[in-house]
């Protein structure tokens, strides 16, 4: 295997806002893996690895390197419905998984807001989804999986293996997943009793958290970041359960009641939609919709639980497809900030208070609650996380970036942590006191074990420098 100047490409992080030429291979096996490896070590380049590139920044893009996309290895090896575990390559994605195993009673036990990261991508971030305050991350339900080592060893791993918890959730920098097995959940019904609540300001939104944090399977609220004053924190909290349903192969179980429909009222293509919303994504157009969504959340439905599917309830950002195309030119980032409970009102209210003051408020935040992890680079916290959306444009990307140092620097103050798979503003000293000495030591001592030579890159490793290669 030959390094070839045809295969280069230019790829971006989901986000639109970053993007690099790299050298674009795609293996369907874990020699093949092993051979570019090799290659990128006697061509004196670097690799980056890539899933289905929906992480928001640069985890997933390396400027000028070897890029190993896994998305080919995609191949489910098998599924066992009496033990409910499922074993694949690392490029299968949720949605291929919930296909395979929704008729027999099964859901990935945890997903994303979206379903097509592969599991090597969803390991390597260590996903969370809305039951985060119960289940934790990816990482909790994986039973073994197989690695790729730079150092030109191969091993497998399983939850008593001393690295196990540290090749995941380590950004794609430690070793290269080419499969895992996971457990799954049982489910009796692919429908859910959804029950949302309209709520008027922070001290309720934390509140409706509270309350339903021992009995609900999923939580998850919508904030409207531009209400100001006794109105900030705003929006609609959504909690779930799922159904149980005694009749035999219920319709709810079969693929098709769970797809997400293609039209609006049965007659508007979605896929038309982002050219619309494009009309509606500045300040003026997002503080309306805001406005208008709080508005008929409280007076449509509020307090009344529904059935919705698990795609339908799970998979929100895929109900309009290519809406991201709506950010162009400049694209948007991601931050989600991860805070102590007893800090997180507080925090909040100031990460709001600052981007309104800048007048960059986000278009769109999303509260989650959470738990302590035991991964490598964990984002988990006994408390919460915010998610904002920053649209950037060519005379506003210095201000933004302003604004999450300052975000950053209040989530720092207040012992919080990030998340990898949303960043594109951490300085190297922030992502490094989040995660602690300790840790990151950890991380470089098993960076020089298990990757002497620096082959495992990207660009976000680079900026917090994470690769050795980058470091004086």
């Amino acid at each position: 295997m030959t390094a070839d100047l045809n295969r280069m490409t230019h790829v971006t992080g989901f986000g639109l806002v970053t993007g690099a030429d790299s050298y674009l291979y795609r293996p369907t096996s874990e020699d093949e893996v092993a051979d570019i490896i090799e290659l990128a070590r006697k061509s004196g380049r670097q690799v980056t690895l890539r899933g289905a590139g929906r992480s928001y920044g640069d985890a997933n893009i390396g400027s000028e390197t070897i890029l190993l996309d896994i998305s080919r290895m995609n191949q489910i090896l098998h599924f066992d419905s009496a033990q409910g575990t499922i074993d694949c390559q690392a490029g299968v994605t949720l949605e291929q998984i919930w296909r395979h195993v929704i008729e027999d009673g099964y859901w990935p036990p945890v997903v994303s807001g979206t379903m097509f990261p592969t599991l090597a991508g969803a390991l390597g971030m260590n996903l969370h989804g809305k039951n985060a305050f119960q289940a934790g991350p990816i990482g909790n339900f994986v039973l073994e999986y197989d690695v790729v080592f730079p150092n030109g060893t191969r091993r497998t791993l399983n939850q008593n293996s001393p690295l196990f918890s540290k090749i995941i959730s380590s950004a794609g920098l430690l070793g290269v997943i080419t499969r895992v097995k996971l457990k799954l959940k049982k489910i009796q019904s692919g429908d859910l009793r959804v029950l949302p609540i309209s709520v008027p300001n922070w001290q309720a939104q934390f509140a409706a958290f509270e309350e339903f944090n021992d009995q609900a399977d999923y939580m998850v609220s919508w904030i409207d970041c531009f209400a100001r004053g006794e109105k900030a924190g705003r929006g609609l909290f959504h909690t779930a359960w799922y159904l149980d349903d005694d009749t035999d192969a219920p319709l709810s179980l079969r693929p098709e009641h769970q797809d997400l429909p293609d039209t609006i009222l049965g007659r508007f293509p979605k896929s038309t939609v982002w050219r619309y919303l494009k009309k509606l994504n500045n300040r003026p157009g997002m503080r309306f919709t805001n406005w208008g969504k709080y508005l008929s959340a409280k007076l449509l439905g509020n307090g009344k639980p529904h059935p919705q599917s698990l795609v339908g309830f799970s998979f929100l950002l895929d109900y309009v497809p290519g809406w991201r195309k709506a950010y162009l030119p400049g694209g948007f980032i991601q931050i989600q900030t991860f805070v102590p409970k007893e800090h997180a009102p507080r925090v909040f209210a100031e990460q709001l208070h600052l981007q309104q003051e800048a007048k960059l408020e986000s278009f769109l935040g999303v509260m989650k609650r959470h738990i302590p992890d035991q991964f490598l680079f964990s984002h988990g916290v006994d408390g919460y996380s915010l998610a904002l959306d920053f649209k950037v444009t060519k005379s506003n990307k210095e201000r933004v970036w302003q604004l999450a140092h300052a975000i950053n620097d209040l989530v720092l103050a207040a012992g919080g942590k990030f998340y990898l798979a949303k960043d594109s503003t951490l300085r190297p000293e922030d992502f490094k006191q989040s995660l602690g000495d300790e840790a990151f030591a950890e991380y470089a001592r098993l960076k020089l074990e298990l990757d002497p030579d620096a082959i495992l890159t990207s660009d976000l490793a680079k900026r917090l420098l994470l690769d050795p290669r980058s470091v004086g």
